[in-house]
C-alpha cells in the first residue's frame, strides 16, 4: 500500500459522511449533489479506494522502434487492445508509448471545463473525465469514459474493459465498448484426458457391479430366467426390445389418457407416471444385468471346458459380463484422443451399448421380468438345461452298444 493511502481513505470517508449535509445546504442554490462530490473526490484521489490505481501522470514517449499506436481510425479494437497491453511495463510508471498525433496518460485523466485539447488521447489503467472540449479520438484501457454535461468530444470514443457514459450526448463521433480478449485455454494433456475417462468408467462399472450384486442376492431366479430368455432367443429379444423402445412413450401417453378419463384415475396419474418410469428403468437395467450374466456364464463355462478350475456362480458371471461390456469403452478411452479413430471408436462403443440394452430390455419384456417360469423361445428340453449338460455331460443317457454275438463252443 502506498504512503498516504490512509489519509486519502480518511478524506474519502469524511466526504461520504459530510456529503448529505453539503447536499442539503447546496440544494436550494443549485450546488453540487452529494454523489457528485464523492465522485469528484474519487477523481482527485485515484488511489483512495483499493490502493492499487496508478497516480495520474504522462506516459513517456517511446524510443524509435518502441511501442507506437495510431488512433486515426478505431476500426480494429482487438489489435489496438493487444498493442496497448503489450506496451505496459512493470512497474507501470516505466511504461513508454508513442501516440501518433496524440498523447498517453497513466491513471485517471481529467479535462477541465475551461480546457480544450486537440489531438488523440489514450488513458491507461484509469478513467477519462471530460468536462471541456476534446478534438480527437479517445481510448481508455481498463477504465471508463465519462462525458459530463457541457463537454464535447469531437471524435470517436473506445472503452476497453470499461464503459462509456455520455448522458448529455457530447460525443459527436461513434463510441463503443470492448471486453478484454480472453485467450483460449490450452487443451489438457492426453494423460489427463485418459485418466479422467478411466476414473469415470471405473465409477460407472463399480456402480453397476453393486447394483448387479444386489439383484443377484435378492432376485437371482428372475435374473436367470431373463438371462436364459436372451441366450435362447436373441433374435426375438432384440425385436421385442426395439419395439418396446418405440412404443415406450405412446404407451405412457395412452396410460395417462386412460386415467384422466375417469375421476378416480385422474387422481392416480402422478403415482402411475412414477411407477411407469421406475418400471421402465428397472426393465432396462435388469436387462443389461441379464445380458452381462449370460455373457459371463458363456465365457466362464468355456474356460471350464478347457480344464480351468473355476467356481461357477452368478456373481462371477455378472462380473465377467460387465467387464466384457466395459472393454468397448476401454478401447475408446485408449484411442479416443486420436482424431479419426476416437470418434469412430466412440460410435462403436455407443452402438454396442445400445444393442446390449435393447437385447436385455427385450428379454425382460418377453419373460415378464423373469416371472414366467418357462422362459420364452426354449429350443431344448428342460432335462438338457442343467449345469451338467452345459458341461458337455449328456443327461439323457448314452446309447448302448450291442454286444457281439457269442461264438459257439
Amino acid at each position: 500500500m502506498r504512503a498516504g493511502s490512509a489519509p486519502s481513505r480518511l478524506l474519502l470517508l469524511l466526504a461520504t459522511v459530510l456529503a448529505p449535509l453539503v447536499s442539503a445546504a447546496a440544494a436550494p442554490s443549485g450546488g453540487p449533489s452529494a454523489d457528485n462530490l464523492v465522485e469528484r473526490l474519487k477523481t482527485l484521489l485515484p488511489f483512495a479506494v483499493g490502493g492499487v490505481a496508478p497516480l495520474p501522470q504522462a506516459v513517456r514517449q517511446a524510443e524509435p522502434g518502441g511501442p507506437t499506436v495510431r488512433l486515426g481510425r478505431l476500426d480494429a479494437p482487438e489489435q489496438l487492445e493487444r498493442d496497448l497491453r503489450a506496451s505496459l511495463a512493470e512497474p507501470l510508471a516505466e511504461t513508454e508509448l508513442t501516440v501518433v498525433d496524440g498523447m498517453a496518460r497513466l491513471g485517471n485523466y481529467s479535462l477541465g471545463s475551461t480546457e480544450a485539447h486537440r489531438g488523440h488521447v489514450v488513458v491507461l489503467k484509469g478513467n477519462a473525465e471530460i468536462h471541456g472540449e476534446l478534438e480527437g479520438n479517445l481510448v481508455t484501457l481498463d477504465g471508463d469514459v465519462v462525458v459530463h454535461p457541457g463537454a464535447r468530444v469531437r471524435g470517436d470514443v473506445l472503452a476497453i474493459n470499461g464503459r462509456v457514459r455520455d448522458t448529455a450526448g457530447g460525443i459527436t463521433g461513434t463510441w463503443s465498448e470492448l471486453q478484454p480478449s480472453v485467450a483460449a485455454a490450452p487443451p489438457p494433456p492426453v494423460a489427463a484426458v485418459i485418466g479422467g475417462r478411466l476414473a469415470g468408467l471405473a465409477g460407472v462399472f463399480l456402480t453397476f457391479l453393486i447394483l448387479g450384486f444386489g439383484l443377484v442376492t435378492f432376485g437371482r431366479p428372475n435374473l436367470e430366467i431373463v438371462s436364459d430368455t436372451l441366450t435362447h432367443s436373441p433374435g426375438r429379444s432384440f425385436i421385442a426390445g426395439l419395439l418396446g423402445q418405440i412404443l415406450l412413450l405412446p404407451t405412457f401417453g395412452m396410460l395417462v389418457v386412460g386415467l384422466v378419463l375417469t375421476i378416480a384415475g385422474a387422481l392416480l396419474v402422478p403415482f402411475a407416471a412414477a411407477v411407469y418410469v421406475v418400471l421402465a428403468i428397472v426393465a432396462v437395467l435388469g436387462g443389461v444385468f441379464a445380458v452381462a450374466h449370460a455373457m459371463g456364464e458363456t465365457i466362464t463355462r468355456r474356460r471350464m471346458a478347457r480344464g480351468i478350475a473355476i467356481s461357477p456362480n452368478s456373481y462371477r458371471y455378472l462380473t465377467t459380463g460387465l467387464l466384457a461390456i466395459a472393454m468397448t469403452w476401454l478401447a475408446w478411452i485408449g484411442v479416443g484422443w486420436v482424431p479419426v479413430a476416437g470418434p469412430l471408436t466412440f460410435l462403436l462403443a455407443t452402438l454396442a451399448t445400445w444393442v446390449v440394452a435393447t437385447l436385455g430390455f427385450g428379454a425382460a419384456l418377453l419373460s415378464r421380468g423373469g416371472i414366467r417360469e418357462e422362459f420364452s423361445g426354449r429350443l431344448l428340453p428342460a432335462a438338457m438345461m442343467t449345469d451338467e449338460y452345459l458341461w458337455a455331460t449328456p443327461q439323457l443317457g448314452v446309447p448302448a452298444v450291442k454286444r457281439p454275438p457269442k461264438e459257439p463252443s
